[in-house]
């Protein structure tokens, strides 16, 4: 079965409720078999996750309230990507917005759509090195962050044994431990 065959054609769209954060689309779409549906999703902007690495080699985490699960995420700096924003431009903006930090140099690993089921999201993950101090956070409005600086291996540990909840920043950590370090 080739792609064409599984494809999906989309006959009307549009947006059933909108957040300042994201939409929720509906799509009228007519299966490969000939059934007309609806399909809702959500519909948001790319976004940039950012593994910061102290010249020391240490993680600049953020702990953050997450109202969706109700408790504070222990995660990585992440959000979304602003207009036609570059992704580069992008990563170094939240990183400096959400920790005060700026990177020496900045890499990045990969792009993801972590939830495409449920979600047009598309993530661009990068590891930000020889990360200091530069300023103050500029935090958003609706951002309750707290900054701090772990070891890297305590940080992986974490991960490996399922006690960091962040999707996102569990992998940018594990593919950059397999693909980097």
């Amino acid at each position: 079965m080739t792609d064409d065959e599984l494809r999906w054609n989309t006959k009307a769209t549009e947006i059933d409720y909108s957040s300042p954060a994201f939409d929720i689309r509906r799509d009228a779409v007519e299966l490969p078999d000939g059934t007309v549906t609806d399909y809702h999703y959500i519909d948001e902007s790319p976004a940039v996750v950012i593994l910061p690495l102290t010249p020391d080699g240490d993680v600049v985490v953020i702990e953050e309230w997450r109202q969706a699960v109700g408790k504070v995420n222990r995660g990585l700096p992440a959000g979304s990507i602003e207009g036609d924003e570059d992704i580069f431009d992008a990563a170094r903006r939240e990183l400096r917005e959400e920790t005060g930090y700026e990177a020496g140099s900045l890499e990045h690993l990969l792009t993801v759509e972590p939830s495409n089921g449920i979600g047009n999201s598309v993530h661009h993950h990068f590891v930000a090195h020889n990360c200091e101090p530069a300023g103050q956070q500029e935090l958003d409005d609706n951002e309750s962050i707290r900054v701090d600086v772990t070891n890297y291996d305590e940080y992986l540990t974490a991960v490996v044994d399922d006690e960091l909840d962040d999707g996102r920043s569990a992998l940018t950590v594990t593919h950059y431990e397999l693909t980097q370090r």
